[in-house]
């Protein structure tokens, strides 16, 4: 079934009830017994509903996986993942990360001995220089958040099994649409629904999509026992947009390529960030894995002006100055003082994260338009 078609009918089947095309909002919180322990399969919501399952199905057929998990966030997806591990244990990580992500190696797993390092991942010679016997996980985003670094998830993957090591793969910005890390040898793929996958900012929900049957039932274990869950109204607007995935992204795509573009002949900009330019430094291996470059940029402005960079989203009418990404509209950020403002100064600019860039996640709107916003803000 190709990925188009998985988007709308992948491990789904119309309601036994009454034959319903879309799942029912199954709003209950619990399920009839016939008699003690005896349900149609449903006991809890905390532990299983119908239309959270239809989303968990839907999940794990986009990214050609096993095993769905639907949570109430991204991060609670990746706080079941960290959850999988022990003191003492030692997790390598992008330096180029969400600021929530950090926020939560940083702030709240390290106080209970799960080690973080930190690195660049363009070299897989670098992250192996940083495992130890009790290297247990590597963490990867690509593209990164928000430099758009692409990260060889094969090459990495290679690395991880021959150390006996799990790859995880945040693949929030690419999406099963345009990169699935399961077909290159990763372990762990986690969205934040919240972002492409709902794709119209109204809902928060994480994703996790594994082949390996121990630790999907780890994971599920972790998901029922901490109860990190979504809720059937937003499982359900969830499932509603996969189905649009496919023809979201690819004007997605197309508008930032455009807009991208645009940015690049702009005097007042220093350096946009986008790895379908072929002088990118990671364009070779966007290309291999990706199957097109996606609708996240960023850029600096000349001479790394905060001032300029605040006076331009302040400026900007059709892009809205807003965290999150994904959404059919456009969004404008400002990540050293909104998504990444959690991790310190110092590191966010190891990384590129300086004062000056903003991020933009470009919408479905007309590429026209969204130039037209954007060369007005610039001035």
């Amino acid at each position: 079934m190709k990925f188009n078609t998985k988007a709308i009918h992948g491990g789904q089947e119309h309601d036994p009830a009454y034959g319903a095309v879309m799942p029912p909002i199954y709003q209950t919180s619990t399920y009839a017994q016939s008699t003690p322990g005896g349900h149609k399969g449903f006991e809890y919501s905390r532990t299983h509903n119908p239309t959270r399952r239809a989303l968990e199905k839907s999940f794990a057929s986009i990214e050609n996986g096993q095993y769905g998990l639907a949570f109430a966030s991204g991060m609670a997806a990746i706080d079941a993942i960290i959850k999988t591990l022990k003191p003492g244990d030692e997790v390598i990580s992008t330096n180029d990360l969400y600021g929530g992500t950090y926020r939560l190696f940083t702030k709240v797993f390290e106080k209970f001995g799960v080690k973080f390092k930190f690195t660049g991942m363009g070299d897989s010679a670098t992250v192996e220089s940083l495992i130890t016997d009790n290297t247990k996980l590597i963490w990867v985003e690509t593209p990164t958040n928000p430099m758009m670094n692409i990260i060889d998830i094969k090459a990495i993957s290679d690395l991880a099994h021959r150390h006996d090591i799990l790859l995880a793969v945040d693949n929030t910005f690419a999406t099963p649409y345009l990169q699935r890390p399961l077909d290159l040898g990763a372990d762990i793929v986690m969205h934040s629904a919240t972002k492409y996958l709902g794709g119209h900012s109204d809902v928060i929900m994480g994703a996790i999509v594994v082949n390996d049957e121990k630790l999907a039932e780890q994971l599920y274990f972790i998901q029922n026992a901490s109860g990190a869950v979504c809720g059937p109204n937003d499982s359900f607007l969830t499932l509603r947009g996969i189905k649009t995935l496919a023809v979201r992204m690819e004007r997605h795509c197309d508008n930032a390529k455009a807009v991208a573009r645009f940015l690049e002949q702009q005097d007042k900009i220093e350096r946009v960030y986008w790895p379908g330019f072929e002088y990118h430094p990671n364009h070779e291996v966007a290309k291999a894995q990706m199957s097109d470059f996606g609708g996240m940029l960023s850029f600096v402005t000349k001479g790394n002006d905060y001032k300029e960079a605040i006076r331009i989203v302040e400026r900007l009418k059709i892009f809205t100055l807003a965290e999150s990404l994904g959404g059919v509209e456009s969004l404008a950020g400002h990540p050293a003082s909104m998504t990444h403002a959690s991790i310190p100064k110092d590191e966010r600019e190891k990384s590129g994260v300086v004062d000056s860039l903003i991020r933009l996640s470009v919408g479905i709107e007309d590429h026209e338009d969204l130039i037209a916003d954007l060369k007005q803000a610039i001035g």
